[in-house]
């Protein structure tokens, strides 16, 4: 298929609720290979459609085993109280880790690209997915799950990071009638 281009912090795609699946066709199916095509290219553990500016409720994720899968209209059921606390990224916060708290173990219930039913069980880094890619279709980024001293930190970083700058502007020396006075 293709690699789409990841949006990056400040896309105000990112901040935007996506909208139920319901057309499961070639159109989905296609979205869905894109997915995961550009988490291969990213290297990284999940990719929501919201990422990629599109604004449908559906994920993909890669699986440190070399397992990978798909959710459309992910919904989460937590079967106990128990938290972990580690190192989270994000492809659109691109190079930047932050210790976030998460649910160690997460039940994720949705449909495959042919709507059928479909339910993923997470316990650790999946858990852990599953929460952050679920989040991204609701507009909501790990920063945010962040403390407010630690929220602050990330959002320093996040100004100063390489792929944050805007770029340069460079004037021309020559005249231009009509645009200069």
């Amino acid at each position: 298929m293709a690699t789409r281009a990841v949006r990056l912090f400040g896309d105000p795609v990112l901040r935007q609720q996506a909208s139920e699946v319901v057309d499961f066709d070639a159109q989905l199916r296609h979205l869905v290979a894109d997915l995961h095509d550009t988490l291969y290219d990213q290297d990284g553990a999940g990719l929501a459609a919201t990422q990629v500016g599109v604004l449908q409720r559906v994920f993909v994720w890669h699986g440190a085993d070399g397992e990978e899968g798909h959710l459309v209209n992910p919904v989460l059921e937590f079967p106990d109280e128990e938290l972990q606390d580690g190192p989270e990224g994000c492809l659109s916060i691109p190079g930047l880790y932050f210790d976030t708290k998460r649910r160690l173990n997460t039940i994720a219930k949705g449909y495959d690209v042919h709507g059928r039913p479909l339910q993923v069980v997470g316990e650790g880094r999946m858990a852990r997915v599953l929460q952050h890619e679920t989040d991204h279709l609701d507009g909501v980024l790990f920063i945010d799950h962040l403390d407010p001293d630690a929220r602050k930190e990330a959002k320093r970083a996040i100004r100063e990071a390489e792929w944050n700058q805007p770029p340069e502007i460079r004037v021309s020396p020559h005249r231009v009638r009509g645009v200069l006075s």
